[in-house]
């Protein structure tokens, strides 16, 4: 059998502390100027937080828009009720990834019944018709959003991605998608749909 026998002081651990901590630090740093150097971000982008704001009222949920830098017409455009399916397929995951980027996940509500509140942006940037700011609401509160183009070839993003405020990377924007078709919408044939006349 042998046996090895070590007798290791405060002063013993106090320099290996530092030498931890120094080690630390010196990698931090490194990482810092390496990220510098290539020219990219050493963290992703902010989330924004929006999940289960106060939706109940049209205040409420202008105000949000407001928050954001939109500027919409008071009175809603359409509001329906909508069924989040219990399965997603590739288009809900591609809608669901732009709620992710601001801190929602819809998800949480398969097979739940919520509604889409429905404005007409006035201020956004080169195009003056046709874009739409979309609110959806689980039990008043805010579970999701998206400012999207309603034409055929147009474009969604999340509620930060005004192109004005250069938030569109934050946004997980996605353009080109149709935003009939991206957006939860009520299920054809179940006579749930309904339009705010």
């Amino acid at each position: 059998m042998f046996t090895i026998s070590l007798k290791i002081t405060k002063r013993q651990i106090i320099a290996a502390g530092a030498a931890f901590v120094l080690a630390f630090a010196g990698g931090i740093w490194a990482r810092a100027a390496f990220t510098q150097l290539r020219g990219t971000p050493a963290q992703s982008s902010h989330v924004v937080k929006i999940n289960k704001a106060a939706g109940k009222t049209a205040e409420q949920r202008i105000e949000l828009l407001g928050a954001f830098g939109w500027k919409v017409q008071p009175e809603e455009a359409e509001i329906v009720e909508v069924l989040i399916p219990k399965e997603f397929d590739d288009v809900l995951e591609e809608y669901n990834a732009i709620q992710k980027a601001q801190g929602c996940d819809l998800k949480k509500y398969c097979g739940k019944r919520c509604k889409r509140y429905s404005y007409t942006v006035l201020n956004y940037p080169g195009q003056t018709e046709n874009i739409q700011a979309n609110i959806l609401t689980y039990k008043d509160k805010i579970i999701g959003g998206d400012i999207c183009s309603l034409e055929l070839d147009g474009f969604m993003y999340g509620l930060a991605g005004n192109p004005g405020t250069g938030n569109d990377a934050a946004s997980g924007g996605q353009e080109g998608n149709n935003p009939s078709s991206s957006t939860p919408s009520g299920e054809a044939g179940n006579g749930n749909t309904k339009a705010k006349n």
